[in-house]
């Protein structure tokens, strides 16, 4: 597919582009259903009107170094973790709010949920605040952490790192993790959107993962790279996943992933998958490549609907709104982009 130039990519049709300069680290939709924002190895945060794309992107100063991490806040805008110690929320206006501070500990990761609850990676702990920045409690692991996530509710948060990930209730009196436990370097972490299971990638080019009822292990092999990117489909069925020529799904039914193989799309031009990101509603995927290329697929039929042609660095960042009519990514050489995928 990477080879075609007859390919009518939808970016030249429904899509609005611009080149903003450094490394598209991350991005966002805002809550409030206006906002879209991109985070940048330069330290910069680009903000575009997702109701009027075209128009200007605010560009605004948010670290003093690069910005390590980028997520949707609890209610409007984003927020942001950087090298120079700081989280930080940007509103849709582009202004920017230090929310906290950690000196010279960087800020490697950031979630938030619309129930009111923050989390900063920082370190070997899990910094959770509330919706107005009043820290709530400060949540210690055995090593540096590389992943961060809450579940659907947002009542527990989970965090990767050496040998396995923990598990805590947000809102516990006694805090006291669940410590889900497997050797090896741990990174990305994904919790199904039932709460039923949590899924880390790991080092050495494979994912792992607890069934939490109990505490069955799942070992899920045979990548080629390592996997950066884990996105369960809107019902919970499919797990996609980077760090092979094709998108990786595993089934997340019929008792599975274990022994079951998984299912592979839009594979065949020996370019490896980047970031993937799965449809809010629909059993669909959003995926990006080392090359550039974004396509979208449909999971049943394997139907592939071509987004973005290669040749402008490898995807780093993809995501869609909260209703799906919208999706975004960026990449490694600064190019960023916004499309409107809702019937027309």
């Amino acid at each position: 597919m990477s080879a075609s130039q007859e390919i009518a990519y939808l970016l030249h049709s429904r899509g609005v582009a611009r080149e903003l300069g450094a490394w598209v680290v991350g991005l966002a939709f805002g809550r409030e259903g206006r906002s879209l924002a991109f985070g940048l190895g330069d330290g910069s945060v680009h903000v575009a009107d997702a109701r009027a794309p075209a128009g200007d992107w605010l560009r605004v100063e948010a670290h003093k170094g690069a910005v390590l991490a980028l997520c949707a806040d609890v209610a409007e805008g984003v927020l942001t973790g950087g090298d120079d110690g700081r989280l930080a929320r940007v509103t849709p206006a582009g202004q920017v709010e230090e929310v906290a501070g950690f000196g010279r500990k960087w800020v490697e990761h950031v979630a938030a949920h619309e129930s009111g609850v923050r989390a900063a990676a920082v370190a070997k702990a899990v910094h959770v605040l509330d919706a107005k920045g009043q820290a709530l409690k400060s949540l210690p692991h055995p090593s540096t952490l590389a992943g961060l996530a809450f579940d659907a509710k947002g009542k527990r948060v989970a965090a990767s790192h050496y040998n396995g990930a923990s598990l805590w209730f947000v809102a516990a009196r006694e805090d006291k993790p669940r410590l889900l436990e497997w050797k090896g370097s741990h990174h990305a972490i994904a919790i199904h959107p039932e709460g039923t299971h949590v899924v880390t990638a790991m080092q050495e080019n494979a994912l792992h993962g607890w069934r939490l009822a109990d505490g069955q292990h799942m070992r899920m092999s045979g990548y080629p790279a390592k996997t950066h990117s884990l996105s369960f489909s809107a019902k919970g069925r499919w797990l996609a996943t980077s760090g092979a020529e094709s998108v990786v799904l595993w089934p997340f039914f019929g008792g599975g992933p274990m022994g079951k193989a998984p299912t592979e799309l839009a594979g065949g031009d020996s370019v490896l998958c980047t970031r993937v990101a799965c449809h809010p509603q629909h059993e669909m995927v959003a995926a990006g490549f080392e090359d550039g290329l974004v396509l979208l697929a449909d999971i049943a039929s394997g139907r592939v609907l071509p987004i973005a042609p290669p040749g402008r660095g490898a995807v780093s960042a993809l995501g869609w709104n909260a209703n799906g009519a919208l999706l975004a990514f960026g990449t490694e050489q600064g190019f960023a982009a916004l499309l409107d995928l809702s019937k027309k």
